[in-house]
């Protein structure tokens, strides 16, 4: 019985071991199928990623955007570049195309290796150099116009240099070509724009069409608008009264307008000079610097009145040491009226020449002895700095004609003549007397009483009761 249980667990021990075997024999086969499938896999992925490859390369057309990595600068500093996912395809960029602006070499834009977005604009017959023609600068100007676009859309302004002047305006840079006609410079004339070369200015866009390639700009409304901005800040600044240094801006007929740091003020033609001024131009050119005092400041209308003369010495200062009484001077005639002339003796000084003082002789009026502009010498009989007169003589300074010296010797021997002339005409009026008159005198014996008497009783009074 124990030889039969020992037997039977031995049977059992052998069929463990049988199937262990047969389990790790398929194990094993598995395995194998497992890396013959991995081997297989292997086999057949080079096949796969050249499949890959071939759908990943693109067709190139004229127009088409594309990626390049930059190659090398050939002799005529053209760029060579091999187009991305093409092939192998490359291409060749000239000097021209690389940038909007001039450049002399390439190498001011590009380094080799960077990596550039192109636009095709041609195949190239000539494969040696490379498949296609390509341009950098178009690629750009297209990002350029599309961004300009947004911001006239905007309404938002931008900032280019001024590149240099042609007929009519201004051409600047823009990463596009820009122009801006003459009109459209300032908000005032301008005669020289050679000024404007190589500054950076603010511009609107007035006018924009990418395919003609037509951009128009105007620095007008900016100007306009930083002038107002300036000139609002700088009225704030001005107080009436002060004395302020400016620069004589623009020449007018009636006066000059005085740029005083963003405002402009106006001295009338009236305050420029003590003396009579006739043009502002005789006294003032455009670019001086001159002294100016406010006269008057008006914000809400943007009005400054100014005066030169205010700020000069005035003309009737120390006048009695410039011409004290009885001193000689040269003036001109600036005004004749009825009573006399007007002599101007310094710049904004005039002395009246009584018409009395102009001759010796008389005369109906000043016209007959002068006339206005005429110069002359005077003689200063009298000062009043406080009243701002001088008393002048022109005839203190000639001579007595001799007529009217020998009138004045010969007048009293006239007068002695007069009696006697007197005497003969009532001896000659005696004589042609009546007989009948009687002359009252002391031998007379009659006296008028006894002629009238006589007279007197012949007349008859019956009548009067």
């Amino acid at each position: 019985m124990s030889d039969f249980v020992e037997d039977k667990n031995l049977e059992e021990v052998t069929e463990q071991e049988e199937v262990k075997e047969t389990e790790e024999t398929a194990t094993e086969e598995v395995a194998e199928s497992t890396d013959s499938q991995e081997e297989v896999k292997q086999e057949s992925s080079p096949m796969t990623t050249m499949e890959d490859a071939l759908d990943s390369v693109r067709e190139i057309k004229v127009g088409d955007t594309v990626m390049a990595d930059v190659l090398a600068f050939d002799d005529s500093d053209q760029v060579r570049v091999a187009i991305k996912e093409s092939g192998g395809l490359e291409g060749v960029v000239p000097k021209n195309e690389l940038s909007n602006t001039r450049i002399e070499e390439a190498s001011e834009v590009v380094n080799i290796g960077d990596e550039i977005e192109l636009v095709v604009l041609k195949p190239i017959k000539d494969k040696e150099n490379g498949n296609f023609l390509l341009s950098k600068k178009r690629v750009d100007a297209k990002k350029v116009w599309e961004e300009l676009q947004e911001k006239f859309e905007n309404n938002e302004t931008i900032e280019a240099p001024v590149k240099n002047v042609v007929k009519g305006g201004l051409v600047v840079d823009a990463g596009v070509r820009g122009f801006v006609p003459a009109s459209m410079v300032e908000d005032h004339f301008v005669e020289d724009f050679s000024q404007y070369v190589d500054k950076t200015l603010e511009f609107k866009i007035i006018e924009i069409e990418p395919s003609e390639n037509r951009l128009i700009l105007s620095h007008k409304e900016i100007a306009r608008q930083e002038r107002e901005k300036k000139r609002q800040e700088r009225l704030a600044e001005l107080k009436e009264g002060e004395t302020v240094q400016g620069t004589v801006a623009r020449l007018v007929n009636f006066g000059a307008f005085i740029d005083l740091g963003g405002v402009d003020g106006l001295v009338h033609i009236s305050r420029i000079a003590h003396e009579h001024v006739n043009k502002p131009s005789d006294y003032l050119t455009p670019g001086q610097e001159v002294d100016v005092k406010i006269l008057s400041v008006d914000e809400e209308e943007g009005r400054i009145s100014l005066s030169i003369k205010d700020t000069l010495p005035g003309p009737w200062d120390d006048i009695e040491e410039k011409a004290p009484a009885g001193s000689v001077l040269d003036g001109t005639v600036k005004r004749l009226t009825t009573f006399g002339a007007f002599v101007e003796v310094f710049p904004g000084v005039e002395g009246l020449v009584h018409i009395s003082q102009i001759a010796h002789e008389h005369i109906a009026t000043p016209n007959d002895k002068l006339t206005e502009g005429q110069e002359i010498k005077v003689k200063v009989l009298s000062v009043n700095p406080e009243e701002q007169r001088l008393s002048l003589s022109i005839k203190a300074l000639e001579e007595a004609p001799e007529r009217q010296e020998s009138e004045q010797t010969f007048r009293p021997e006239k007068e002695a003549n007069k009696a006697p002339a007197q005497n003969k005409a009532r001896r000659n009026t005696k004589r042609q007397a009546p007989q009948n008159q009687v002359e009252d005198t002391p031998d007379s014996s009659f006296t008028m009483g006894d002629l009238l008497g006589d007279a007197f009783s012949k007349l008859n009074f019956d009548d009067q009761d």
